[in-house]
């Protein structure tokens, strides 16, 4: 379950998939395998998915407590949402949302959001150790937030209580961390960020996803990804 990363001359549009979901959800293994294959498999042309997986913490009191669950999770779902959440939910480029395992629905907004322009992003390593370099520009001149996720693949849950008692859990692109990290001005923005990485983690497995947000309409104006050995 190795996820793909853009290589030089890729002409794909990079699309920002976000699924909110949980492991105390009986409806979410499905959406949880999806977002798999759309990351791994990359299967609707001409969209390069980038995927988010956030698990939120408002199922973690019906019997089994999500291990990647986090109450900012569940409040950025509710950013989206006005509060009117549930799961599983895929929203795609911060606009269209739909059940997370509806694989038709998904198709159809990867790929109109693929032909919507896209600001490049540019991610290094940072001029200090530890840092990435972000550099984006082609903006629209309207408030943005810059966001940096760091995102851990190939993990798996046993889970033991709750609705999914016995089953084993998948995940990809896994929200470790995701924190605004600046703001754009005059339609670009430049600066390092710094990653911070837990011990526990498995770092061959661990990326940054940077993403811009537009404030106003919640839209993704660009999007990248970075190994974490390219990143550090």
């Amino acid at each position: 379950m190795t996820a793909a990363f853009v290589l030089a001359g890729d002409a794909r549009t990079p699309v920002l998939v976000e699924l909110f979901t949980s492991e105390g959800c009986s409806s979410c293994p499905p959406a949880d395998a999806l977002l798999i294959k759309l990351e791994t498999q990359q299967p609707f042309a001409p969209a390069r998915v980038i995927a988010l997986s956030q698990h939120v913490d408002y199922w973690d009191r019906l019997g089994w407590k999500d291990p990647f669950s986090s109450p900012a999770f569940t409040g950025r779902q509710r950013e989206y949402t006005r509060g009117d959440s549930y799961t599983p939910q895929m929203i795609v480029d911060g606009g269209a949302a739909f059940v997370g395992s509806d694989v038709a629905k998904a198709g159809m907004a990867i790929q109109k959001a693929a032909l919507a322009p896209k600001a490049p992003i540019n991610l290094s390593r940072g001029a200090q150790s530890g840092t990435l370099r972000i550099h984006a520009e082609g903006l629209p001149d309207t408030p943005a937030d810059v966001m940096l996720a760091i995102v851990e693949d190939n993990l798996v849950t046993n889970v033991e209580r709750g609705e999914n008692a016995g089953k084993s859990i998948a995940h990809v692109a896994v929200a470790r961390r995701l924190s605004a990290i600046g703001k754009t001005k005059g339609g670009s923005f430049t600066g390092d960020a710094v990653i911070k990485l837990d011990r526990t983690w498995k770092h061959e497995n661990v990326r940054a996803v940077v993403f811009v947000q537009e404030r106003l309409t919640r839209r993704i104006l660009g999007v990248q990804a970075i190994p974490l050995d390219e990143a550090r």
